[in-house]
């Protein structure tokens, strides 16, 4: 999701996030091109009058460090976009009912950070009976070894199915309604 980095132990994640960001970009791109609703889900960072075009406003300032990964994957206009108060993207939000007026049933996980916000979610979606599937190489953590502990428990816990974002068919999944 869209983040400022301000906090403490931000230099790694930051610096993982950049070499994501390519990737996040294309699978968005792959996404649009097959009519896959993109929805962005994130923090309000405390800021409860915050929206969107705020957030947005903070995070694009010159001074900010994580910028550059912001620019790379801004929501847009087509996208829908969350604000969420915790971990979970489901936790007090209204993406549950978003998803069933999509008539979306898989979801595609990606982001920040593997073994936090994208496990939290993913625990969610499954008690949800959403089908998910986590992109392994559009999502990071502070360390390999944190992300790869979470990409396997989301594996045998969650059953979620891991896979490189370039192997994820569209087509494959328009039976089964997909969000990213």
């Amino acid at each position: 999701g869209i983040n400022h980095f301000d906090f403490p132990d931000r230099k790694a994640l930051l610096r993982r996030s950049r070499k994501i960001a390519p990737r996040l970009a294309g699978l968005k791109r792959r996404a649009r091109r097959n009519s896959v609703p993109v929805i962005c889900v994130n923090d309000n960072f405390g800021e409860w009058h915050s929206d969107a075009s705020k957030l947005m406003a903070i995070c694009l300032r010159p001074e900010m460090r994580g910028r550059v990964f912001v620019e790379a994957i801004c929501p847009d206009e087509s996208d829908y976009f969350v604000l969420k108060p915790m971990h979970s993207a489901f936790y007090q939000t209204p993406l549950d009912l978003l998803l069933r007026h999509l008539n979306v049933n898989t979801l595609i996980l990606t982001g920040l950070a593997t073994n936090n916000r994208i496990l939290c979610t993913a625990h969610e979606a499954k008690m949800r009976e959403f089908e998910i599937i986590v992109a392994h190489d559009c999502c990071t953590a502070n360390s390999q070894r944190e992300h790869n502990q979470a990409l396997m428990h989301l594996e045998h816990v969650v059953e979620a199915r891991v896979r490189a974002s370039a192997s994820i068919d569209f087509n494959e999944l328009k039976t089964s309604r997909s969000s990213t």
